[in-house]
Formats: C-alpha cells, structure tokens, sequence
C-alpha cells in the first residue's frame, strides 16, 4: 500500500456513535422482518431483507468507512460519497418497506408508551404526506442537492466537520422523499401518481446534468479547499474535478432514467389492463 493510501487508513476510526445506530438499525429491522413475515410471507420476501440492510451497510462504507478520508482529500471521491447517499441507500431502504418492519422490532412497550401517541397524532401523518408530495419531494431534493453544492456552502462544510455532517443528513432524508412517491413502500397507500413520475425523474437528471456539465467543463476549480489543502494524491484539481463531474453525469443519469423507464413500462401495463 502506498504512503498515501496508508496515511488514509492510519488517520480513520469507526465513528462509534453512527456505527452503533446502524447496527442497531438494522437488528431492529431484522426482528421485525422476521415477525411481520410470519403472517405476510408474499409481502416480506427475503430480498427485502437484503435491501434493506444493505442500504445500511451502504450507508456506513459512504460516510463512516476511510471512504471519508478520500472524500475529504478528492472531489471525485466525495462524489462518489454523495452518489452512494442520495441515490443508492434511500432505494434500497425504502425497498425494505421499514416502516412497520421498524416498529415490530422496537420492543413493544417502548412502543405503545413512546411511540404510539406520536404515531396518533393527526398532524404529524399530514406532515409526512406533504412531504411526500411529488412537488414537495422533488424540490426538497432538488434544492438541497444545488445548496450544497455552492461553492461557499460547499467549502464551508468541508472545513467544520458538524456542517458535514448536517449536510450529509440533508441529503439522505430529502433524497428519501425524493424517492418515497416512486416506491411508495407499504403500507403507503398503493395509488400510484402516474405519469407526472415521467418529468419528475428526467427533470431531476437535466438538474444532475447542468451541476455535472458545469463541473466537467469550467477551466478552474470550483471549490477553493480541494487547492488550498495539500492533496495527498498529487492529482491535478482540474482533473479531480472533471472526474467527479463524469461520475456525477453517468452514474447519476443512469439512476434517473433507468427507473424512468420501469416506471414507463408498469404505466403501460396499467393502461391497457384498464382498458382490457
């Protein structure tokens, strides 16, 4: 292993406060999987179980793995930190269907003292459905996803840890509105919005697309702490940059339009079902 790669692995810990609430996120979730399947086998296959933890796994590798260290020295990797969180683990949890599977591994007395006269209150499920609006979701994503990569706001969060991560937070719960009305995870109500999930998805890759063109094609680095912190890899901003940007605008393009397309042909299906 090179002096750099090393310097990288020798200056990472495991955050034990994030490792310990993923692990106990994914315990939770794997008991209740185990008890909801007993009386919904069709609807809690295994591969649920999988998604779901590895949206968790998936989580720890982007934020809390020496994937940060690299992150923190190149933009190409911070990326691919950023790619991971808002477009890899929110499907892959939401997949899971973790409402209830969450809620039945709880133990049941936190459950019913705690958590049952929040889950009672009618204002906070008309606050989760506005959020999950097609309009609400897309541009909390959206907006956050441009916000945050500002230059300033960018910069700024590179240098004071807490700021990164509050962004990291930002862009994990909007990117799971952002996905919600396209999965709808159960028991979500199955109606689905149709075919304004068409242009809510390729709008959102024309967004990708403009940051990444901006990226890939200006003459100058765009965040200021990727030049003025020593890089430990000796790359070229510039071309750290331009690499970043290309795993933005395919990874990212692919992430959007795939699912368009899915979502284009069970619309299909529905249309001539109906008129069957």
């Amino acid at each position: 292993m090179s002096p750099e790669y090393r310097a990288i692995f020798d200056d990472w810990s495991p955050p034990i406060f994030l490792t310990t609430a993923l692990l106990l996120t994914a315990i939770l979730y794997t008991r209740g999987w185990y008890a909801i399947r007993k009386t919904r086998p069709a609807l809690f296959p295994t591969w649920r179980l999988v998604t779901f933890n590895l949206g968790i796994a998936t989580i720890w590798v982007s934020i809390a793995s020496p994937m940060d260290g690299f992150a923190d020295a190149l933009l190409s990797a911070h990326m691919v930190e950023h790619l991971l969180l808002m477009s890899f683990v929110p499907p892959l949890l939401l997949l899971g269907y973790p409402q209830v599977p969450l809620l039945r591994g709880i133990p049941h007395v936190i459950t019913v003292r705690l958590l049952a006269p929040f889950l009672r209150m009618k204002w906070l499920r008309n606050l989760g459905h506005f959020f999950t609006k097609p309009v609400v979701a897309w541009l909390a994503m959206n907006l956050t996803f441009l916000a945050w990569h500002l230059p300033a706001a960018y910069d700024f969060a590179l240098e004071h840890e807490h700021w990164h991560e509050f962004e990291h937070i930002c862009f994990l719960t909007t990117s799971i509105l952002f996905w919600w009305p396209l999965i709808r995870p159960w028991p979500t109500s199955s109606r689905y919005p149709g075919w304004i999930m068409l242009p809510y998805l390729v709008l959102a890759d024309i967004v990708n697309t403009a940051l990444s063109a901006f990226l890939a094609f200006c003459d100058r680095p765009v965040y200021t702490s990727y030049v003025e912190r020593p890089n430990p890899f000796h790359i070229d901003p510039i071309a750290d940059q331009r690499a970043g940007a290309v795993i933005m605008w395919v990874l990212g393009s692919l992430i959007f339009l795939v699912p368009a397309v899915f979502v284009t042909f069970r619309l299909l299906h529905q249309e001539k079902t109906r008129r069957a």
